[in-house]
């Protein structure tokens, strides 16, 4: 099953990215200290990774000023994602802009 659901959400990402006219290897590179400035405190946009792939978060009213719940915007959330309540199809609502390097 987890196979299966790692080919959903890389299919996912790959139609959100037809779609805004994008692909993959153009997507633009950002490392963790540029992701950590987006914790929607520091700069307005509010930014989080999840397996190496960087989404604006910024227009979800979970997320306002960069928390949702006890997880912090800025950073890579792959780890933290089994102890939430949702699976990884919680980021098909968002559009990836980056990759993390």
């Amino acid at each position: 099953m987890p196979i299966l659901l790692y080919w959903y959400s890389e299919r996912l990402i790959l139609t959100r990215l037809f779609i805004l006219g994008v692909t993959m290897d153009e997507l633009p590179v950002y490392t963790k200290s540029q992701l950590a400035l987006r914790n929607g405190q520091d700069k307005p946009e509010v930014w989080i990774a999840y397996k190496g792939v960087i989404y604006d978060v910024s227009r979800s009213r979970l997320w306002h000023s960069g928390k949702h719940y006890e997880h912090w915007a800025g950073q890579d959330l792959t780890a933290e994602l089994p102890d939430a309540p949702h699976d990884e199809w919680v980021f098909d609502n968002f559009d990836p802009i980056g990759k993390l390097a």
